[in-house]
């Protein structure tokens, strides 16, 4: 497939089902008919959960077709607001001599993952510290391929790595691996709206003090369908005012130093407020973790809802939170336990 769009056809098919419980069916069926689904595994996107294998939405050429450092960086500099930087299967690209490379606005940078077995092209750094990628421009995508950091442990002064910078608004991240940036993999500004971060591998991204698989600090981020293992927190928010995201059937692994999806409020700031973001909205994910699953530090300004999740571990350690935060809907333990 070879498509210029910036929104993905499994991105646009989320704006089209209710996101109240009842998931997979169409706008116009009867709610008799509509069953209530918890955790992810219902999952309906179209797509497999963490992409890869029987993702549909797959590029096979571009624009540009680059199979080394200085082909990437020179399409990067050439390319146009909905022109496509292809990366074939099979290449391996060393971007370790670089850092803060910019993706131009309305640039889609591409590869295979999920294609006839193709494990997607791989773009890693060595570089010890910094990030690799910043957005440039509104509407970026990055689709279909594997991007490998420096260090994949926890604690560690010489390393301090980052995946992303998303700076600007419409900015979609999908079907990729990404692992071993121990600071955070996907880092979300404020001022970067309407953001997509969908069906993709998030591991490995464990330091210390940091260690997030999505940090998500703007007021409109929505994360769907990915798979998450061995981060601090899965996804993380500053919890600065306005801020706010969605994190919706995301299948999230056992491996992790901390609660999994996590807001700091106020007190983490030092701001002298209670505020832990504005809005959250946590349903129809499958956490695997004996941890705390959810944990937000603070009150939020208008209200976080947490529902319709499967917690596999016992309701004494599913959520941690302040006022304005509605439980409800979610099923607990391996017997799948419904509480109100």
């Amino acid at each position: 497939m070879f498509r210029k769009s910036n929104l993905s056809l499994s991105v646009l098919f989320l704006f089209t089902i209710h996101l109240t419980g009842c998931a997979g069916s169409s706008p116009g069926m009867d709610r008799k008919q509509q069953v209530e689904t918890f955790g992810c595994e219902a999952n309906p996107t179209g797509n497999p959960i963490g992409g890869g294998e029987g993702y549909r939405d797959i590029f096979t050429h571009g624009d540009f077709t680059v199979k080394n450092a200085d082909e990437l960086l020179t399409a990067l500099k050439q390319a146009r607001p909905g022109q496509v930087i292809f990366v074939p299967d099979g290449v391996k690209i060393d971007l370790s001599a670089y850092h803060d490379i910019k993706i131009p606005g309305g640039v889609t940078l591409a590869g295979t993952r999920g294609l006839k077995g193709s494990v997607g092209a791989l773009i890693f750094t060595k570089r010890k510290k910094g990030t690799l990628f910043v957005s440039a421009g509104e509407n970026i995508r990055i689709t279909g391929l594997r991007f490998k950091g420096p260090y994949s442990g926890r604690v560690s002064d010489e390393f301090n790595a980052y995946f992303i910078r998303l700076n600007h608004y419409g900015a979609e991240i999908d079907n990729c691996e990404i692992y071993n940036f121990n600071a955070a993999a996907i880092s979300v500004s404020i001022g970067a709206m309407k953001v997509y971060i969908h069906h993709n591998y998030i591991h490995h991204c464990q330091q210390d003090g940091g260690g997030y698989g999505v940090s998500a600090n703007s007021s409109d981020v929505h994360i769907i369908a990915n798979k998450f293992d061995y981060c601090r927190h899965h996804i993380a928010s500053s919890g600065s005012p306005g801020a706010g995201y969605e994190a919706a059937w995301n299948f999230v692994g056992p491996h992790a130093t901390s609660h999994n999806f996590d807001v700091h409020g106020g007190r983490d700031r030092g701001d002298g407020t209670d505020i832990a973001g504005d809005w959250f909205d946590i349903h129809h994910n499958t956490f695997l973790s004996s941890r705390y699953h959810v944990g937000i530090r603070g009150t939020p300004c208008q209200i976080a809802k947490i529902h319709h999740n499967w917690f596999t571990a016992p309701s004494a350690k599913r959520v941690f939170s302040g006022k304005n935060t509605k439980i409800y809907r979610n099923v607990y333990g391996p017997d799948k336990k419904l509480e109100e």
